[in-house]
């Protein structure tokens, strides 16, 4: 028998053990133009070490494949349509459409140590780099297996005194830590729109990693920024616009940096989960689909995506992730105009690039691109093979230099740690008490109340209180019914609102990007509260209050008496008049895209107790954009609070709001529409073309109008607008002024520009951070209780296109009585368009509109600025 290819033999190996397509759950179906797509088209996902005791999620779907002999059998019974996956993809090229659109920056800049305070920790860095070998400076730069319980590690050199680096997820909180916190989650912080509390959260963040031995805290993130309302990972990011993303990063990046390595993360336009992967997370090189590459034009990339990279670079972070998909048809770790390009040379960035786990798609190629560091090992790669490369001429000396001193600069300035690991520091305590105020604020302000019918809050103790639906109670916080999910953040997330299970087993098979695209976990988290999103950037807090936890101990206070049902789909309700309040949530995670942003059972739920308690209060933990339409008219729902993600303190924050304590703050970092139909083109992710399965394209068309801009332009009225938020009082605007600022330089282009080629300080050049003007606008609070008012400044650039962008925010709390002034400081990139020819920021002549208000459609002052 004639022996076959072993690129094809490995392929039917591979199939035979590959998750079950048929019998996987399924996510929305993708759009008319891409049904039945492919099997090989697998979800986009990865996982970064999330199961303790291994860095392979394959490795670990696969175990747990071979003991689960029901889905083996289905994977066999649908194996042949891999193997033929795997025929095209060995005999067929990639399209010529798919090379070529992403221009070649070579070569990398060398990080100089110029800018700012990295002087001395290059100084230190280059010291130490001069005295290692090739294969040495190689070591560092890679990902070993020996991860000492982080969710990756580098490689030492204990001849020289370096330990190595632990990189531990999350934005968050330390995953799968012991003794340990956990915050609220981004989206949540962006829903505060409150700067300071951002950056009062990443200080003390930043303090329990540092005390679990992690040198790189894998976090903030600001991509995605929400392209596509479905989109998994949203939630982890602070908003979908640009403005407030840049706004909340910088103090963000600044307090988490003052104990260890910010990893900004993902670079760039990494806006959706679907074929993000190719399948089995590209373990074979070559084989099966490739990932969805995101095609955008040079001012949308400028203006939109890469706007919040510029303020976290301003403010010196030490680390940036590049992403799982192609941009204009390169892949994210190895696209030179993006790395060299946009980061190295546009924003000056003096640190590290490291890969997302198993981002590497092959070996020279990435490190002459820009990527520094590879996690959590390379496939293609090991520090005697990359000194070789060196050595043979295919990667510069001067390169491989600059890779191991980026990398030693950031250990010397921000996470010098003698014993790094998690596992030396598993019985630590990282927690420390004085930081708890900090952490319950945080939950506090990221609720935002959208209905308020009659003043039905805040409650006043009230007699009978009615508690239902599945999101109120703790369910499991523990890892002992499925580590894996608990790993995940999933643990609450077991079944299908169809009854089906979802397991470890599928979860790990989703992050392995094994399942067809489309496949998706629960909707809905209904075996308890949800405080965390899914993924590698989830919380495992030792401790937390559900909902229901903190209404026992306030009914104790109170003498209420409490009529819970925390089950039914169609609950007995004991005392008609309420307050019910019914509890509910939406899901996502990483690994794959929502299914939908309605679930029918948790409406149904919300439904039927409207329909017998004359006042029903809707409470929702959402992992992203929720559609309420099917319910929010009904006329006995009087109040409806978007809860987010908020954490530990879920049920105390909760408590703290709807009785009155403090007036809700939150304002909406998303546009809520009325139908699901109304995201338009953006509601679902990008599926292959059935004419191009391998080689899935997400083509950027809408430019700059994502959210609110997209909803402005095509005229369509929103729910809820981006911006919104209601408290216990209300508020005034008057006296709205503008100014220039004196001795501004308003010449048309930057003063301090240098040529394209020319690397800029870290953060892009200083003048762009110049305040060329300034809004004031008196807001004085006219009800009868304190409260924070959010001001929003919105203005529309001339030649920008854009009717509104989000300028300016200014959040202070106002008594009753009191007038405070708000204030907005323009700088000149706020009042720029990116010039595609120039290659620069250009300040607009002409005459800027300015609007202030409570959102973005709540325009309460106007002027205009000249220029």
């Amino acid at each position: 028998m004639a022996r076959l290819p072993k690129r094809l033999l490995i392929c039917i190996v591979v199939v035979c053990l590959i998750a079950a397509s048929r019998g996987a759950p399924q996510a929305s179906p993708p759009p008319p133009a891409a049904t039945s797509p492919s099997v090989g088209q697998a979800s986009g996902a990865i996982a970064k070490n999330i199961v303790a005791g291994s860095n392979n999620p394959v490795a670990q779907a696969l175990a747990a494949l071979v003991s689960d002999a029901a889905t083996l059998a289905k994977v066999l019974a649908s194996a042949w349509t891999w193997v033929g996956f795997a025929l095209i993809k060995l005999f067929t090229p990639e399209l010529a459409y798919s090379y070529g659109k992403s221009p070649p920056v070579y070569p990398t800049p060398q990080g100089t140590g110029d800018d700012g305070g990295w002087a001395d920790a290059y100084s230190q860095a280059k010291a130490l780099v001069a005295q290692m070998t090739n294969v040495e400076k190689a070591n560092i730069t890679f990902g070993v297996s020996q991860t000492r319980g982080c969710s990756g590690f580098t490689g030492s050199v204990p001849r020289l005194g370096f330990p190595g680096m632990c990189l531990n997820d999350a934005e968050s909180g330390v995953r799968t830590g012991k003794l340990v916190s956990g915050y609220p989650a981004q989206l949540h912080v962006g829903a505060s729109w409150n700067r300071e509390l951002a950056g009062d959260r990443a200080v003390a963040i930043g303090k329990e990693f540092k005390k679990k031995g992690i040198n790189v805290l894998l976090g903030p993130v600001v991509g995605p920024l929400g392209r596509v309302a479905k989109g998994g990972r949203n939630w982890e990011g602070f908003t979908n616009d640009p403005y407030l993303a840049g706004a909340l990063v910088e103090p963000t990046v600044v307090g988490m940096q003052q104990s260890v390595i910010a990893c900004v993360k993902h670079f760039i336009v990494n806006e959706q989960e679907t074929n993000r992967n190719p399948f089995l997370q590209g373990f074979i090189p070559g084989f099966a689909n490739e990932s969805v590459s995101s095609n955008l034009d040079d001012r949308t990339m400028h203006e939109a995506y890469l706007w919040p990279f510029y303020d976290a670079l301003r403010a010196e972070a030490g680390s940036i992730m590049c992403s799982y998909n192609k941009i204009n048809g390169s892949y994210g770790c190895a696209n030179s105009k993006t790395l060299n390009g946009l980061l190295k040379t546009e924003l000056g960035f003096e640190g590290f690039v490291v890969s997302d786990w198993y981002a590497e798609h092959s070996g020279v190629a990435p490190r002459n691109s820009g990527m520094d560091m590879v996690m959590p090992s390379s496939q293609f790669l090991n520090p005697d093979s990359l000194a070789g490369a060196v050595a043979n001429g295919s990667i510069a000396a001067t390169r491989l230099d600059d890779m191991a001193t980026r990398v030693l600069a950031a250990w010397y300035r921000f996470a010098r740690l003698n014993a790094p690991g998690q596992e030396l520091y598993a019985d630590v305590d990282a927690r420390d008490p004085a930081d708890e105020t900090i952490r319950f604020q945080s939950a506090v302000e990221g609720h935002v109340l959208v209905k308020n019918v009659n003043n039905a809050l805040p409650l006043k103790k009230p007699a009978v209180l009615n508690l239902f639906g599945y999101d109120a109670v703790g369910g499991s916080n523990t890892s002992g019914l499925d580590s894996t999910l608990y790993n995940f953040g999933q643990s609450n997330t077991r079944s299908y609102t169809d009854g089906r299970p979802f397991t470890g087993l599928q979860a790990l098979l989703l992050f392995a990007s094994v399942l067809p695209a489309g496949s998706a976990g629960p909707e809905v988290a209904l075996q308890g509260t949800m405080i965390t999103g899914g993924g590698s950037g989830a919380i495992t807090p030792t401790l937390s209050f559900s909902p229901y936890d903190a209404f026992r101990i306030q009914a104790v206070q109170d003498g209420t008496i409490l009529n819970t049902d925390f089950t039914s789909q169609n609950p007995s309700v004991k005392s008609p008049n309420g307050p019910c309040i019914v509890f509910i949530n939406s899901a996502s995670s990483e690994a794959y895209d929502r299914v939908t942003l309605a679930d029918t059972y948790s409406d149904t739920l919300v439904t039927n107790v409207a329909n017998k308690c004359r006042n029903t209060i809707v409470v929702i933990h959402n992992a992203g954009i929720r559609v309420v339409d099917r319910w929010i008219n009904h006329p006995n729902i009087t109040a409806v609070i978007y809860g987010h993600l908020p954490g530990q303190d879920s049920g105390l924050a909760l408590t703290e709001i709807m009785y009155g304590r403090q007036s809700p703050s939150g304002r909406l970092p998303y546009t809520v529409a009325k139908t699901e139909a109304d995201y338009g083109s953006l509601l679902n992710p990008s599926f292959a073309d059935p004419n191009n399965l391998l080689y899935s394209q997400s083509d950027f068309t809408e430019g700059l109008y994502i959210d609110y801009k997209s909803f402005i332009q095509r005229g369509v009225a929103p729910r809820f607008a981006f911006g919104f938020g209601l408290t216990y009082t209300t508020f005034t605007y008057s006296s709205l002024t503008t100014s220039i600022s004196s001795g501004a330089n308003t010449s048309p282009l930057p003063p301090d520009r240098v040529s394209p080629t020319t690397p800029a300080p870290q953060g892009g050049l200083a003048s762009l951070y110049d305040i060329i003007a300034t809004v004031s606008v008196t807001i004085a609070n006219s009800g009868t209780v304190a409260a924070a008012e959010v001001a929003q400044l919105y203005i529309n650039i001339p030649n920008s296109g854009l009717p509104k962008a989000l300028r300016g925010f200014d959040k202070q709390l106002l008594q009753p009585g009191e007038a405070k002034v708000f204030t907005f400081p323009l700088r000149r990139r706020d009042l720029s368009i990116w010039d595609t020819r120039q290659q620069q920021w250009v300040l607009q002549a002409g005459r800027y509109g300015v609007v202030v208000g409570g959102s973005v459609e709540d325009v309460r002052a106007e002027g205009t600025i000249t220029i």
